[in-house]
Parts: structure tokens; C-alpha cells; sequence
């Protein structure tokens, strides 16, 4: 990766990065980027540099550890909330689209933990029709790993029931809650704890790229989830220091 001020680079890393939020934020295709913005193939190539080396990954955990300090919270949790969200498909992510029988839709799921303050912790994707269970696994020790094994309890909805999904989370170490409706639910209902994620997961297609599953590889569809979330963290402590 080049430096900065290397002398082959001609345009700015941060001029890079705002054409990639750019593109993010509006949905639109790579070979569209206005011509005010470093041309497409730059951006591009750039971009799967920065997926390459978990640069949004390491972005969202600088930042969530400042949101929690301004918070007045440890930098680490001890607590997440775990849920998924299911993206229609594509004709370019078709290929690796399963079918969710309970929303009725063809695509993938997004996976992802979050602190109680809503801060994205740690995120995959996988095919729509996988069960919400068998991803606790991958998402628990991706969350100690980050963590430093802090997390001790996780909020989850009824999807998450059954010893596999007990036992798979008790290997990390950590204890998983279920949050149930207490009553026969008509129309919404604020559930304690789970409606936290639900929270960030509305805040994800705001950024349009996500508001669908556009993307070839399901690499891509993470890290742009990662990069989002970085996004709007940067977002939150600019309108808190100024």
C-alpha cells in the first residue's frame, strides 16, 4: 500500500475516501463516480486495499471506544445485543442468495452484534435460509477476539433458542438472554434490550448501498457494513465535540 505522499499517488487517500462514501451512501454504480471525484478504477482498487487489510474494521473499534468513553462508559462491554436483518438479492448476488421462509424474501442476512449503545461490534453475512443459531459461534468469538473477552451476556430474539445456540455461545464464554414478547403482540412492540440493534439496523440503509444486496461477494457486503457504521460514529462524535 502506498504511502501518502508517494510520489505515484495521484490523488488524495482522503478525496479517496469520500468518493467511496459517496458511492455507498447514494446506492449508485462504481463506473458513475461524478468527475469531480478520483476516478472509479482508483477508488476500486483503493477500496479492496482497505477491505485487504480490516481498515474499517479497526475504524469502528477506535471509534466505538470513544463513543463509549464519551458515554462515560468502559471502553469495552460486557453485554451485546445480537440480531440479524435479511437483504433482498441482486441479480450480481444471486448466486450465493438462500430463501428466508419467515420474511418471504431471497437474499442474505447480515449478522451482527452491537454494544447496548448500539455500536456495531462485530458483523457477517451469510446465505437468507442459515439459521440465526448456527451463526452464534462465528459471531461470539469474533466479538471476544475484538473485546479482549469482556463480553459476559448477550440479548438475542426467540431464533436463538436451543442448546445449540447455548452451547455455542457458552464456549466463549458468554451467556445469551432471551428477550420474549410478554403478551400477545398487535403491531409494534418496544421489546427491552432488542430494540437497540433493530435501532442500527435502520440505521444501515440509509447508507442505499445497503438497502439491498448488490455486491458479487459477500466480502464486500461486510465490509460496506463496517464502513457505514464507521460513518456514522464519525458522524456522532463530530456533533459531540463541536
Amino acid at each position: 500500500m502506498c504511502r501518502e505522499d508517494a510520489r505515484e499517488r495521484s490523488h488524495r487517500l482522503r478525496a479517496v475516501f469520500n468518493a467511496l462514501r459517496w458511492l455507498v451512501k447514494t446506492g449508485a454504480h462504481w463506473r458513475m463516480m461524478p468527475n469531480d471525484l478520483p476516478p472509479w478504477p482508483v477508488v476500486y482498487q483503493q477500496t479492496w486495499r482497505w477491505i485487504g487489510a480490516g481498515c474499517f474494521e479497526i475504524m469502528v473499534e477506535d471509534l466505538r471506544s470513544l463513543l463509549r468513553e464519551f458515554a462515560e462508559r468502559k471502553p469495552q462491554p460486557t453485554a451485546m445485543v445480537v440480531d440479524s436483518r435479511t437483504l433482498q438479492s441482486t441479480p450480481e448476488s444471486g448466486a450465493r442468495a438462500g430463501y428466508d421462509g419467515a420474511k418471504r424474501r431471497k437474499g442474505a442476512k447480515v449478522h451482527a452484534a452491537v454494544d447496548t449503545l448500539g455500536n456495531l461490534l462485530a458483523s457477517h453475512v451469510a446465505a437468507a435460509n442459515e439459521q440465526d443459531r448456527a451463526q452464534v459461534d462465528k459471531l461470539a468469538e469474533a466479538v471476544q477476539q475484538i473485546t479482549g473477552d469482556h463480553v459476559e451476556l448477550a440479548y438475542v430474539d426467540q431464533g436463538y433458542t436451543g442448546e445449540t445456540a447455548d452451547s455455542a455461545a457458552a464456549r466463549h464464554g458468554i451467556q445469551l438472554e432471551v428477550v420474549k414478547h410478554t403478551e400477545a403482540k398487535r403491531g409494534f412492540v418496544l421489546l427491552p434490550r432488542r430494540w437497540v440493534v433493530e435501532r442500527s439496523f435502520a440505521w444501515a440503509p440509509r447508507f442505499r448501498r445497503l438497502a439491498r444486496d448488490y455486491e458479487r461477494l459477500s466480502q464486500t457486503l461486510a465490509a460496506f457494513h463496517y464502513f457505514a457504521f464507521a460513518c456514522l460514529m464519525l458522524s456522532r462524535i463530530f456533533k459531540i465535540l463541536n
